[in-house]
């Protein structure tokens, strides 16, 4: 009973994470734009859209009959996402905001992106 519970209170945790990070990709648009790669086109769609893809699928892991897609769809979102996160680690340092981003917080990033999928991944294979 208390794994079950345990396990509930994480995917709440994890599922809200995406959520509020989709959240606020609309409402801090100009902070995407300072890590959104030059060379990616269309860079105003894609903030808005990866920003809307992870609400759907912060929500889509709440629903057990969804919840392994939207596993791999976050899977996949992640990977999508390391260019970004690379392109930090080369642009830095900077103004993320009222943040300076250093390379040593960018080059941290990248470990919490994979412990990110490894979540992702539990819940796939948990289902």
């Amino acid at each position: 009973m208390m794994n079950r519970l345990i396990y509930i209170f994480f995917l709440w945790v994890y599922a809200l994470f995406y959520a509020l990070a989709g959240c606020n990709h609309f409402l801090s648009t100009a902070a995407y734009y300072v890590i959104m790669p030059d060379w990616l086109p269309a860079p105003g769609f894609l903030i808005y859209f990866s920003g809307l893809l992870e609400i759907i699928l912060g929500l889509s892991l709440l629903f057990k009959k969804s919840r392994k897609i939207a596993a791999v769809m976050i899977i996949l979102m992640l990977i999508a996402f390391m260019p970004a996160h690379i392109y930090m680690i080369q642009k830095a340092p900077f103004m993320l905001g009222q943040i300076r981003v250093t390379q040593l917080i960018a080059w941290l990033r990248l470990p919490f992106q994979l412990l990110f999928i490894g979540w992702a991944r539990y819940y796939y294979f948990k289902e």
